[in-house]
């Protein structure tokens, strides 16, 4: 099969020829139609801790052979595959032994793929396997986000930093389905107002000296809900923004560690503070019921084939994209 590999850090991603894995007991094989690069693929590319290795944690296709105890029904099915691995049975955190799909395990940027039959769920009807693999990864990390996590309810603002991502824009989807006030930042005038083209109330640019207060001004009267994905300097700010009883959500650090908060900004507001990653099968199963019921299609800034991956994650290199990058398989 064809597949693309990274070699060593920092090196381009190659196209090349891998034996088709053949499935397991309690395994499927996949023949994937697409995949979907996420922020993880460019972090694994910096420096991945085990070379070589197949990529790719967002996929979708047709199964074509079973493993021992997987119905043979499930053959011709077309799926889309669940990234988390071994989650476990504790709905509020991952078990020890679990793994997101793509390094160390072999990833979707491939012709074949073998996965846990639990891994593989129906794909949406109305969704094209390009817009399908976009799904997976960032929207059940934001669905987690806003709900198991953030508890998000109709009505309340929500403020989701750093607009133009995969997850940031689930999320803008997602909240702004149930009737959420989502309010938006990045450093790109054009994506703040793209974002207001997909159902943002408001947005600002965090290069703007008077970011956070435009931010109370547009909001009336702060966030119930924040969730951020940068971390660093600017997650004082956050705490600034948050109402009373309010929830700050973070599930990345890409501007480094947390700065220093001072405590009672947190006591005095009872704010909560709450790390999340990934999500559960349960979880995994609400996301693709939620965007059947409600029609909803993710946003796709490019689809290339799968040989030419580089390309496409060099584009994550300075987040120049909005909306998830897709690669065709087949």
């Amino acid at each position: 099969m064809k597949a693309i590999v990274l070699e060593g850090q920092g090196k381009p991603l190659q196209l090349v020829d891998l034996p088709t894995p053949t499935p397991a007991t309690g395994q499927v094989q996949v023949q994937l139609k697409a995949a979907a690069l996420n922020r993880r693929d460019w972090w694994l590319q910096q420096g991945a801790s085990r070379q070589p290795s197949v990529p790719g944690s967002d996929g979708t296709g047709i199964i074509t052979a079973v493993g021992e105890g997987v119905s043979p029904d499930r053959i011709g099915k077309e799926v889309v595959i669940l990234p988390s691995l071994y989650w476990g049975d504790n709905p509020l955190a991952q078990s020890a032994d679990f793994q997101i799909l793509g390094i160390p395990s072999q990833g979707t940027f491939a012709e074949y793929i073998v996965v846990p039959a639990e891994n593989v769920y129906d794909k949406p009807t109305y969704l094209s396997f390009a817009e399908t693999a976009a799904l997976p990864l960032a929207a059940l990390t934001g669905y987690r986000a806003l709900f198991t996590q953030g508890n998000l309810k109709p009505g309340q603002n929500v403020l989701l930093t750093g607009i133009g991502g995969g997850v940031a824009l689930f999320m803008l989807q997602i909240a702004n389905q149930i009737g959420a006030n989502v309010y938006v930042t990045s450093g790109s005038a054009e994506k703040l107002e793209r974002a207001k083209q997909y159902g943002a109330r408001g947005g600002v640019n965090y290069h703007d000296a008077d970011w956070v207060d435009q931010l109370k001004a547009a909001s009336g009267n702060g966030f119930d809900l924040i969730v951020d994905s940068a971390a660093g300097n600017g997650f004082a700010d956050l705490v600034k923004l948050a109402k009373i009883g309010g929830r700050i959500v973070f599930f990345g650090a890409t501007r480094g560690n947390l700065p220093e908060l001072v405590p009672n900004a947190l006591y005095s507001k009872q704010l909560a503070l709450i790390g999340t990653m990934m999500g559960s099968p349960d979880e995994f199963a609400a996301v693709l019921t939620f965007y059947e019921q409600h029609q909803l299609r993710p946003v796709i800034d490019d689809a290339l084939p799968l040989a030419e991956a580089d390309q496409a994650i060099r584009k994550m290199t300075t987040s120049e994209q909005f909306g998830k990058i897709v690669l065709s398989i087949a």
